[in-house]
């Protein structure tokens, strides 16, 4: 079995593997342990990535005994041994650690495109060239900032807002609100691409979105709207880069 962790800003994803890639189980929960790609609550990352690791455990009836992590792109090294540290102390060998674009190409198989994870802290942005990733960066801006626009304009605390945030029921009332959210995000995307276009002459035409922010309907189409690029996410965009990371962990448990 393969098994990738997944220690974002506002969830921490642990995914299961077989021995073909196709995924068994996994578990992912809220979780407010890193910042900005930076580990800031060690401890209770160990706790909750513990937790999940022996639930997942009783329900395969087999211990994991090795993990993948990842990291977002310009992360100090010191932050990024953080990440494999929380790993081994919650009871895995880190066998690696791998760059979230790269893992979450893994599974899209893109060759030339952009991948934009929008998660819960920040907005990273990978752009691609016949399967490697040629410009890479991240910047603060997320599912954590719809969160607090949505607190301050219904007056509630951020708990209640995160909760509005993924409900269905309550997505295209909120869609409004956070809308100038998206199109800052939409502006990070655009003045990297630009930046980078300026500079190699090579032109963007594909976005595909990750993370479990792009999950709020919507966000593509304003994406896609501000960038004048063709912008689509899949089904479940929290879980792309987990499962990309599990790819690359081929150590048998």
């Amino acid at each position: 079995m393969r098994v990738g962790v997944d220690l974002g800003t506002a969830y921490l994803v642990l995914v299961v593997l077989d021995e073909h890639g196709q995924p068994v189980t996994g578990e992912y929960q809220f979780a407010r342990v890193v910042r900005d790609g930076v580990v800031v609550d060690y401890v209770g990352a160990v706790d909750r990535l513990s937790a999940m690791k022996q639930r997942v455990e009783s329900s395969l009836g087999v211990e994991l005994k090795q993990a993948f992590g990842s990291y977002p792109p310009g992360v100090p090294q010191a932050e990024v041994r953080a990440v494999a540290n929380v790993i081994e102390a919650a009871g895995m060998l880190c066998s690696g650690l791998i760059d979230e674009p790269t893992a979450a190409n893994a599974l899209l198989g893109l060759e030339n495109g952009v991948i934009v994870d929008v998660g819960g802290g920040t907005t990273g942005i990978a752009i691609l060239s016949d399967g490697k990733v040629v410009y890479s960066s991240d910047e603060p801006t997320g599912g954590v900032h719809f969160s607090l626009v949505i607190a301050g304009a219904h007056d509630i605390s951020f708990e209640e807002a995160e909760a509005m945030k993924i409900d269905p029921s309550q997505q295209e009332r909120l869609f409004p609100t956070i809308r100038p959210v998206m199109e800052k995000v939409a502006s990070i995307i655009a003045r990297h691409l630009d930046f980078y276009q300026q500079g190699s002459g090579q032109s963007v035409d594909h976005i595909v979105l990750v993370g479990g922010t792009s999950k709020f309907p919507g966000i593509a189409g304003v994406i896609e709207d501000f960038t004048g690029i063709r912008t689509e996410a899949p089904a479940q965009p929290l879980f792309v880069t987990p499962i990309g990371i599990a790819l690359h962990d081929h150590i048998l448990v």
